[in-house]
């Protein structure tokens, strides 16, 4: 029996019938899945790609058994680590490079009266006499039984400075990348002029300005001489009266000193550090200008004095060395960056007509970042102020600064050098000897014969007290510059005390003394 034949449809009532029903076509059947073995399988994957990573990193590794994706993992975890530490290298080593620089470290020529004892590191032992050994231990334990125990670091507050704002020359040591000044001969830094101008570093002068204030550079204005160069006094247009100072030009070393003191102290204002009024910078003439110190420097009435009783009494020696400790403490926790001056000595404390200290001469100053406790850098100084951890490493810090205050704290006490060949072998070396004077309990023997007045006992003993801290061979022991003021601070009222029991009368004086002592 045959099937019947299906009748022909019309080929509009097939479209027809389409477009009303699309979804009535059924969808062709869907290949035949084969059956394959495991390795089959395996094969095929391999070809696209995805079986073999799959099944390699299910199987477990000879590592702890751990499975392959698990060390897979691991190994991408440390690799993001690694970058990230990497990422952060790299940021601090930017930061640093943008951190401020610190200044070129001048050198001095030493063919000089007055600085014939600068040294450098590498020469130095050959060039210094070797000083007298410690007398014995017993100076070292009289000393140490003078330092307190422990003591109370003062507040910052104690320092009576007149401003505590950052020092604006950062980003002008950022430029450098060696660290020296790269000026020639004839003067380079004619075009840095102008931005010291902007900067407000003081006015810029004219050479003929210069020679006019000082009659022409007449010896009979000259006020001093060194090895950085002459000073002059003069007299400006408007009738200011000034020190000039006219500095060598000695294979660029007047460039160096220019940069240095202008950069270092053109911007700082305190009532105990020497002001920068201006400068002169044509050619290879380097002169900078500052505010006429009457009674010149320290120096001279302490060594230079030919009369019988020192001008210097007893208060007024204390008042400088106040003076000189508040300067110092400003320089060292007012400023940032921090300057070490590197050359505290005598003749760089002036007097004004009221015997008020002033620190002058930073042409060896050093700047000290606040992230760095010390700075390596070649020994420049002058000899008997020199700390020894300083001397022996080249390594540098505020505490340098400390020790050579201590030495000329006892060189205004006394009357006496810091390193004096014309004396007794026991006696050359000032710091040893009043150490070893402290240890026999004969302080008031360490007195300058040539006071007009001793002092009572007990602020001598306080003053001393203070010196051979700053002294002290260990830099870590010494106090602070701001400690020294606060030290010396309690001085002055001991004094003032003292003075206001001598002005009253025997009888005012016992009721004085007796409503204090409960």
């Amino acid at each position: 029996m045959t099937a019947p034949r299906a009748l022909p449809v019309p080929p509009h009532t097939a479209r027809r019938a389409q477009g009303r029903h699309p979804r009535s076509t059924p969808a062709p059947p869907p290949p035949p899945r084969h059956h394959l073995h495991p390795q089959q399988q395996g094969a095929t994957a391999s070809v696209l790609g995805v079986g073999v990573p799959r099944a390699w990193l299910s199987q477990r590794t000879p590592v702890l058994g751990l499975r392959a994706w698990v060390l897979v993992a691991a190994g991408a975890a440390a690799a993001a680590l690694a970058l990230f530490c990497l990422a952060v290298c790299l940021c601090r080593r930017c930061s640093r490079r943008r951190a401020p620089r610190l200044a070129p470290c001048p050198h001095r020529p030493g063919a000089s009266k007055s600085l014939k004892h600068r040294v450098h590191a590498h020469h130095q032992a050959a060039t210094m006499p070797p000083l007298p050994p410690p007398a014995n231990k017993d100076a070292e334990e009289a000393a140490a039984r003078w330092r307190p125990a422990s003591f109370e670091q003062p507040p910052i507050q104690a320092i009576k400075a007149e401003q505590k704002a950052p020092l604006i020359l950062a980003e002008h040591f950022a430029n450098s990348t060696s660290g020296e000044s790269t000026a020639s001969d004839q003067g380079g830094s004619d075009a840095e002029v102008p931005e010291a101008a902007r900067r407000g570093w003081g006015r810029r002068y004219t050479r003929r300005e210069m020679e006019e204030a000082t009659g022409g550079l007449a010896a009979a204005n000259m006020v001093g001489e060194g090895g950085y160069g002459v000073v002059f006094r003069g007299v400006l247009r408007d009738g200011t009266a000034v020190a000039i100072k006219n500095l060598h030009n000695n294979r660029g070393q007047a460039e160096k000193d220019f940069r240095m003191e202008v950069q270092t102290i053109g911007r700082v204002r305190h009532k105990n550090l020497v002001s920068l009024l201006g400068y002169c910078s044509e050619g290879a003439c380097r002169m900078l200008v500052y505010e006429y110190m009457e009674k010149s420097n320290l120096d001279k009435w302490l060594h230079h004095d030919d009369s019988e009783t020192s001008s210097l009494t007893w208060d007024i020696r204390m008042r400088i060395l106040l003076g000189t400790a508040r300067g110092l403490a400003y320089l060292h926790e007012g400023l940032e960056p921090k300057i070490v001056h590197r050359d505290i000595k005598s003749s760089n404390i002036l007097l004004d007509r009221q015997w008020s200290a002033k620190v002058s001469d930073f042409g060896l100053a050093k700047l000290l970042c606040s992230e760095r406790s010390y700075v390596t850098t070649r020994v420049v100084g002058t000899f008997g102020y020199v700390a020894p951890e300083y001397a022996e490493t080249g390594m540098l810090n505020e505490r340098s600064d400390v020790y050579s205050f201590g030495v000329l704290a006892m060189e205004v006490m006394t009357g006496r050098t810091p390193v004096d060949y014309t004396r007794p072998a026991d006696e050359v070396n000032l710091v040893e000897w009043l150490k070893r004077m402290v240890a026999d309990r004969r302080v008031e023997e360490v007195l300058d014969p040539r006071l007009p007045e001793p002092p009572p006992s007990k602020a001598l003993k306080r003053a001393v007290l203070a010196a051979l801290r700053c002294v002290d061979p260990d830099g870590s022991q010494r106090p602070t510059m701001a400690h020294v003021v606060h030290m010396l601070e309690d001085d002055q009222i001991l004094r003032d005390e003292f003075k206001l029991a001598r002005d009253l009368s025997p009888r005012e004086s016992d009721s004085y003394e007796r409503e204090h002592s409960r």
